[in-house]
């Protein structure tokens, strides 16, 4: 399952001590404990706050050369565009997809500036949040990018954000039955739960890993 990047969105919660990392865990362990278990993790931070290209250079070395990650570019800032491109380098072949968060109505021109200014190497998700923007998954696709959730995109990719927890053992099982016909189609999977203050994300994560080898 080289393919299938799962994962929780974000890793450095105190609360998921003592369920998910060692109670005596420090904060600047919790990464390299987090990628022991789980092969990628979404970064939602890098949609507030730019780090600088040291701090993704110190993620990177974090995690083994398997692990990889998703960043968050809001697409209202498209003046940030290059610098963002120039600091996630920092990741080297860490770097999973990028997510662009718009959550205004339909502009496909700035689909276009944003397809346009970032690397063509990236794998690029759009997570449209307004409803003018349904109709718009063949224009992604022709540019090699996917919108987010849409799991039956014409990608090599698709990338998933599980946001409405809990989820039951069936509730998962029917995700792995989603996913795993995407992965023996050699398709690469990003997907991530959401945040909790209990573990539950990383653990719904290691579950769906395990359904999907199953």
């Amino acid at each position: 399952m080289s393919t299938l990047y799962v994962g929780a969105s974000g890793f450095s919660y105190p609360t998921w001590r003592p369920g998910f990392y060692p109670p005596e865990a420090r904060p600047p362990d919790f990464l390299r404990l987090y990628a022991g278990r789980l092969p990628s993790v979404e970064l939602n931070t890098t949609g507030y706050r730019l780090p600088a290209q040291e701090q993704f250079r110190r993620w990177a070395d974090a995690t083994p050369p398997s692990f990889r990650f998703a960043v968050k570019l809001p697409g209202h800032r498209a003046g940030i565009v290059s610098a963002f491109a120039e600091h996630v380098s920092g990741l080297g072949d860490r770097l999973g997809a990028v997510r662009v968060v718009l959550t205004s109505a339909r502009d496909e021109g700035m689909i276009e500036l944003l397809l346009g200014s970032l690397d063509a190497s990236f794998r690029i998700a759009f997570d449209l949040r307004h409803p003018s923007w349904e109709g718009i998954e063949p224009r992604l696709a022709a540019a090699g990018a996917v919108r987010v959730d849409d799991i039956d995109a014409d990608a090599p990719f698709r990338y998933l954000r599980l946001r409405e927890p809990p989820y039951d053992d069936a509730q998962l099982a029917g995700w792995a039955e989603r996913i795993r016909p995407l992965l023996v189609e050699d398709v690469v999977v990003y997907c991530y739960f959401r945040h909790e203050d209990e573990p539950t994300a990383p653990a719904y994560a290691e579950r769906l890993v395990e359904l999907v080898g199953g």
